[in-house]
């Protein structure tokens, strides 16, 4: 009997590989990461941090423990807070090298937070012509990742913009009428920017979109018909807001095929609890916010788990966790013109708990 050539394949694989199993595992995560951009205030504030023993250690190193190997650090313009502009981003960037993990860098091109229901250009970019914002997107991009590059700690991803769902730089930067035009300019000029600083470091373009596979493709077939460049297409994915975990996998499977392109999650989080540690209400407060997993420690780390099962799944590259290490710590809230008084929305979305110490049972998994 002739044996077709693709079962002959498969049995070749499992024949000749020291581990015969390994010929049918699903491809490994292996970006796998955690915003910590809230950290460094925290740690000048006194916070402590420990280990799922109780030991107290460096939150990095406890990451690390955890399975996590990338951090991701978003970088603002011109912050009235003073935390996460280019000096503060490259201390942090010395701290996570030291420590072992790859870099991120999250450009929001902005002064204060960006995401899909705001992109304030930064004051110094104000009044800017399209053709000055290009070439704005290009310096500044630029001379960041040169600074980083030059103390050793080059960007191993960046992403040009941050959930930039209909554009970034608003107005010049919005899509008007699904012209993606002015956006792919924009796009190609941080793309190009990265390229010139160094050739092997990825670019990322990010949406808030996992849980609409009609305005993911309406925004990345834009992008593409405009002439954009990328490298990895990345999404935020939160399923009290953006829908199942199938529904996950088939937006992450159907980007990867439809752009030919790695795919990776930028942002996702669950709660350990529904309590409350500081002044500011939380932003998920529901005992069980998706499929009746519950805001415990447990759920926490099954929902987590659940998540890099579906990425896998769909062969994605790796998941990132928002915000693990931004425990209720006072002076260190969420609003970058008030940083000392604002409080914090999502400390019960942290993965250690108001004690400072780790989720138990959370897992960055390969």
């Amino acid at each position: 009997m002739k044996v077709p050539a693709v079962l002959l394949a498969v049995v070749l694989a499992v024949t000749l590989s020291p581990n015969p199993a390994a010929a049918f595992e699903k491809p490994q995560l292996s970006m796998r990461g955690a915003d910590v951009s809230t950290l460094p205030r925290a740690l000048e504030l006194g916070a402590k941090f420990y280990d799922f023993r109780g030991k107290r250690d460096n939150p990095y190193d406890i990451l690390k423990k955890a399975g996590a190997n990338y951090m991701r650090l978003r970088i603002w313009n011109d912050p009235t807070s003073g935390y996460s502009d280019k000096a503060h981003v490259l201390k942090q960037a010395r701290a996570i090298k030291k420590a072992g993990h790859k870099l991120l860098i999250d450009f929001h091109y902005s002064d204060t937070w960006a995401d899909p229901g705001k992109q304030f250009t930064p004051a110094a970019w104000e009044g800017h012509s399209l053709e000055q914002l290009t070439k704005d997107v290009y310096d500044y991009t630029y001379d960041v990742c040169t600074s980083l590059k030059r103390q050793g700690t080059t960007p191993d991803s960046v992403q040009i913009g941050n959930e930039i769902n209909v554009g970034m730089l608003w107005p010049t930067g919005y899509v008007n009428n699904s012209d993606f035009g002015p956006l792919a300019r924009l796009l190609n000029a941080g793309h190009d920017a990265t390229k010139a600083c160094n050739r092997k470091t990825q670019v990322m373009v990010h949406t808030a979109l996992a849980g609409n596979p009609d305005a993911a493709r309406w925004f990345y077939d834009g992008i593409t018909a405009a002439g954009a460049r990328w490298d990895i297409t990345a999404l935020s994915y939160y399923c009290m807001w953006h829908g199942s975990l199938e529904n996950l996998r088939t937006v992450l499977a159907e980007v990867r095929d439809r752009y030919s392109k790695p795919v990776v999650v930028a942002e996702t989080a669950y709660p350990y609890t529904t309590e409350n540690f500081d002044h500011l209400e939380n932003i998920m407060v529901s005992p069980a916010p998706c499929d009746g997993i519950p805001a415990s420690p447990q759920g926490q780390a099954q929902q987590f788990s659940a998540v890099q099962d579906a990425a896998r799944d769909a062969g994605a590259l790796g998941v990132f966790y928002w915000e693990p290490t931004w425990t209720a710590i006072d002076g260190n809230g969420w609003d970058t013109e008030d940083i000392e008084n604002s409080g914090n929305a999502w400390e019960n979305m942290a993965t250690f708990d108001d004690r400072g110490r780790v989720n138990p049972y959370i897992r960055w998994e390969r």
